[in-house]
């Protein structure tokens, strides 16, 4: 039984004890009388971490509580999500969780310390972040069609920068729409991975917007399309996948907030109900942009299923790249 099957189950439950219903909305009401935890699972700085404090402000500014953001970088998110996994499930300690954590790495790991479907109920998708197809300003190469005419010619000789799971992933999602064989290159960062692009090393990466942003408008990179259903506010001339030819491609990886599982479902609401609102502020959506997240601010039902259809999605596509979970 998932996440959200259990939450439904408590709802069922609530329905028919008015007594329970009465207590849980105690718990809702006087939510939160301390401060809250929200946990990053990766470094200062970066994109999860960035959209982290834009929710905190906007938590303890509506809820009237601070909102501590807390560190917990290590072994590819696991450390920050499973110490969130095992926290008293009062909703005092959250996770800001992108699709590495909760998505990446179930398909890519045999075992992990917590389960993204059963250890978490999830509040809000607060964005997603599309990727660009993404190749040295100096190859001959400038659309996605020519890409895969330059890749089936040189079979041998092309290669991808990946360095993270999703870029990994994505890149064998296109191989496999277009039948095109690129080697892989390992790098610590996205960081590594432009500077590697931009120097030659490799002939392709499909990676987030934010380290290509500045180098492809200095024109040291060309973006050969958008892996969205439509075009980004920050690259409006560069189509979108389908556009483009790949139709099937669209990839993206969502951040939102999580709670573990068992927090009770009137203060997951109390919470969701603050960061939909965050996110559909002018000003919010103007900073998320600014950063290349599109604005989502979902349900918690809404959070669930993409989850799930993820997770099915993924695991597909590294069964079919032969990538076996270690």
């Amino acid at each position: 039984m998932n996440a959200w099957t259990c939450a439904l189950a408590g709802a069922t439950c609530l329905a028919l004890c008015p007594h329970v219903v009465l207590a849980q909305d105690d718990v809702a009401k006087d939510y939160p009388s301390r401060p809250i935890r929200l946990v990053v699972p990766y470094s200062v700085g970066g994109g999860t971490d960035v959209l982290a404090r834009l929710a905190a402000k906007e938590i303890s500014d509506q809820l009237g509580q601070a909102v501590v953001v807390e560190n917990r970088a290590g072994a590819s998110g696991i450390a920050g999500t499973e110490h969130v996994a095992r926290a008293v499930p009062d909703g005092y300690t959250l996770l800001m969780a992108p699709s590495g954590p909760l998505v990446m790495n179930p398909v890519l790991r045999k075992s992990l310390p917590y389960s993204s479907q059963k250890d978490f109920v999830p509040i809000s998708v607060l964005g997603r972040l599309p990727l660009l197809i993404t190749v040295n300003a100096s190859l001959p190469v400038h659309s996605v069609k020519e890409l895969v005419a330059y890749a089936k010619a040189r079979p041998d000789e092309v290669t991808y920068a990946s360095s993270a799971p999703l870029f990994q992933l994505a890149t064998e999602l296109f191989k496999q729409k277009t039948g095109t064989e690129f080697l892989a290159i390992p790098y610590k960062s996205s960081g590594e991975s432009t500077t590697a692009l931009m120097g030659g090393q490799v002939t392709i990466a499909i990676a987030d917007v934010p380290p290509l942003t500045g180098l492809i408008k200095s024109g040291k990179l060309r973006a050969l399309a958008y892996t969205n259903d439509t075009r980004s506010e920050t690259f409006p001339d560069v189509p979108t996948v389908a556009e483009a030819g790949v139709p099937g491609t669209e990839v993206a990886t969502l951040v939102g907030v999580v709670a573990p599982a068992g927090t009770p479902m009137p203060i997951v609401r109390k919470l969701q109900d603050v960061l939909v609102k965050m996110v559909q502020k002018p000003e919010t959506k103007e900073r998320f942009m600014a950063i290349g997240v599109e604005p989502v601010g979902s349900t918690s039902e809404e959070f669930a299923q993409a989850i799930e259809h993820d997770l099915a999605r993924w695991a597909d596509v590294a069964r079919r790249a032969g990538i076996e979970p270690n």
